[in-house]
């Protein structure tokens, strides 16, 4: 097997350590004997659908969505939408999430999205959303805890047909206000949970290599691993976030 991974310009939407999501899909492939390859998509790329088997895009300063934003659209937008129709996996990590939506509103300024999913995200007064955070989700095998640490000035409101990531255990989510967090779209995922999400949530990075090896049909079966030392790095996550 082979896992084949793009990520979307790695160089300016990567804060807060979110590239360690790729670093960790790679370790747990490379232990289970499968293939491993990452291209990276840069400004004037091509994303190449029927290649990839994964999409992931982290998160940026708001200079650096505008500097990607256009670029995602005009160059991206079409093969993504056919990435995400045809059931490739996707996992968008805060900027990237916003960018998933219509819009991304900036006093005065509006960044136009991919309109992928049903969703704006806007600057409004008040704090930065900032802390530590559990939310609950199901992939279709019962309730599971992702935790993981926010930090983000947009509030995002999922319109009438968007279907939230996950219910807000601790912490504030999508907006502090409706106890969503992130968004699901077929198999692809948008959340703001950073730390990186993955090393702290062991059990959902198998869950989004087994979607993304399945290409849209049913997930494949992974070898189990040793993960005592993961599972204790979710726990204390987990723990810390809920109190």
């Amino acid at each position: 097997m082979r896992l084949r991974v793009a990520a979307l310009y790695p160089d300016q939407m990567n804060i807060y350590a979110d590239r360690g999501n790729l670093t960790f899909l790679r370790r747990r492939c490379e232990w289970r004997g499968i293939d491993f390859s990452l291209s990276k998509v840069a400004t004037g790329d091509r994303l190449e659908p029927d290649r990839t088997d994964l999409v992931y895009i982290g998160g940026g300063q708001d200079r650096d969505q505008k500097l990607v934003a256009g670029d995602l659209v005009s160059s991206k937008r079409a093969d993504l939408a056919a990435a995400v129709d045809a059931g490739v996996a996707l996992l968008a990590v805060c900027g990237g999430y916003q960018l998933l939506g219509e819009s991304y509103e900036l006093e005065e300024e509006r960044i136009e999205g991919l309109g992928l999913a049903d969703l704006r995200t806007v600057r409004e007064p008040g704090p930065r959303l900032i802390g530590n955070v559990a939310i609950e989700v199901d992939l279709g095998d019962g309730p599971r805890t992702l935790a993981g640490f926010e930090n983000h000035g947009g509030r995002t409101y999922l319109g009438s047909t968007a279907e939230p990531f996950g219910r807000v255990l601790s912490g504030h989510g999508n907006n502090g206000k409706d106890g969503h967090e992130g968004v699901r779209l077929k198999n692809a995922f948008g959340t703001y949970l950073h730390g990186p999400l993955l090393p702290k949530n062991a059990w959902f990075a198998d869950a989004l290599t087994s979607i993304a090896l399945g290409r849209g049909g049913d997930p494949v079966e992974l070898e189990e691993l040793d993960d005592g030392l993961e599972r204790a790095a979710h726990e204390d996550a987990r723990r810390v976030a809920l109190g």
